[in-house]
């Protein structure tokens, strides 16, 4: 994650399962995982609570987790959207 970015983008590279992500927000009381987390649910098309961060959050390298959407079809969703 690159906090402070000039626009909130997502690029994705499936060959190597990472998923940057860059969000205007600054890195102050939460708000830019608040951003991440709500960035990553827009792309992928997920409901509000389905996707989270279970690691780094404090770290820029963030490990997140989603319900309700199998693997293959969450990276065929951030393919599109990229």
């Amino acid at each position: 994650m690159t906090p402070k970015s000039r626009v909130d983008l997502v690029e994705v590279d499936p060959a190597t399962k990472v998923i940057r992500v860059r969000v205007t927000a600054a890195p102050e009381s939460g708000r830019a995982n608040e951003a991440v987390v709500a960035l990553l649910r827009r792309k992928l098309g997920l409901a509000a609570g389905t996707l989270r961060i279970v690691g780094g959050a404090a770290e820029r390298r963030k490990w997140v987790e989603a319900d309700g959407i199998e693997e293959a079809e969450l990276w065929r969703r951030l393919e599109a959207a990229s």
